[in-house]
Order: structure tokens, then C-alpha cells, then sequence
């Protein structure tokens, strides 16, 4: 027979790796489930399919977006993306404005109930002329334009966004312009 084991003799003691690897493994598992639930419920990242928002946003740029529900406020300035009236697909515009605002473009210069709006990003230069509107925004719908006024089909063409279709909020551009 083997070696008598007595109070005295060293005893097969679990090593501290041992015990930790548990905890270890129960660690990796929550935070794996933690950024699936991130992924699903809260942020994702979107590519910007054109250059309707350049300067801003480029073709190709990724963007971290926020999901935000339909009862959550829109604010001026805010780039979201929705639910492309012709084909459902995502698409990217910056609100310009919201329920019972009066629309329209002057000379080139976005006008919300007659006030002219100074847009730092939009580059007025390439624009000539442009003249829409005003028109009012429906209740429960944002106005949406890109940024590069002269080739963005936005809400001068399909008209306003249901707020229900709006999905996501940009947070931050990941790439920028390339």
C-alpha cells in the first residue's frame, strides 16, 4: 500500500487556480451575456451607405449608434437612422425638424419657423441655389436632410420620418471620413 497519511503530512490541497478558475469561467460568461445584451437592446455600430452626409459622414464610415424607442425625444441636430421610406432600408439624416415646425431652405439656408439656422457642417458653397418649402412638420414625424444638401434625397423628397421608424441615434463616429 502507499504512504500513510497522518495529521502531520501534507494533504492534496486544492490550489488557489483551481478554485478561481470557476469564478474565472462565471466572469467571462457574464460579461460575454452582458455585451450581447449591449449589442441587441442598446448600442450597435451602422455603416453609412452614402455621402449624403459628408462632410460629416463619409460612404463607408462606421458609427456607433444608440437604439432609442419611440417615446424617447429627438432634438435638433441629432443624426439617426430609420427605416428608408422606399425600401426599408437603414439610412442615415440629420433632424432638422420636429412637429409643428415650419420647414424650408432660402437661398441654400435652412430655415425652422422663419428663423434662419446656422449649420456650421453644412458647406453652403457647393450649394447653389437651393430653395424648398416651408412646409410643416406632421405630429409624430422629424424633418430629416443630409448634410450635403445638393445630393441628399431626404424629406424634401419622401416628406417627414414617423418617429416610429426612427431606430437609432448617432453617438460617435468610429472611423471617420476616409
Amino acid at each position: 500500500m502507499g504512504p500513510e497519511l497522518t495529521a502531520d503530512s501534507p494533504a492534496r490541497a486544492t490550489t488557489p487556480s483551481r478554485r478561481a478558475r470557476p469564478i474565472v469561467v462565471a466572469a467571462v460568461v457574464v460579461v460575454v451575456l452582458a455585451l450581447i445584451a449591449l449589442r441587441l437592446w442598446v448600442f450597435d455600430i451602422v455603416t453609412v451607405a452614402s455621402g449624403s452626409m459628408a462632410p460629416t459622414l463619409c460612404a463607408g464610415d462606421l458609427v456607433l449608434v444608440e437604439r432609442v424607442a419611440p417615446w424617447q425625444r429627438l432634438e435638433h441636430g441629432d443624426i439617426v437612422v430609420f427605416a428608408n421610406p422606399g425600401d426599408g432600408s437603414p439610412t442615415v439624416k440629420r433632424v432638422v425638424g420636429l412637429p409643428g415646425e415650419q420647414v424650408g431652405i432660402a437661398d441654400a439656408i435652412l430655415t425652422v419657423d422663419g428663423e434662419f439656422i446656422d449649420e456650421s457642417y453644412v458647406d453652403r458653397a457647393t450649394i447653389d441655389g437651393v430653395y424648398f418649402g416651408p412646409v410643416e412638420v406632421p405630429p409624430d414625424t422629424v424633418f430629416v436632410m443630409g448634410d450635403a444638401r445638393e445630393f441628399s434625397i431626404d424629406s424634401r423628397e419622401f416628406g417627414a420620418v414617423p418617429r416610429e421608424d426612427v431606430s437609432m441615434r448617432m453617438l460617435v463616429n468610429l472611423s471617420g471620413c476616409r
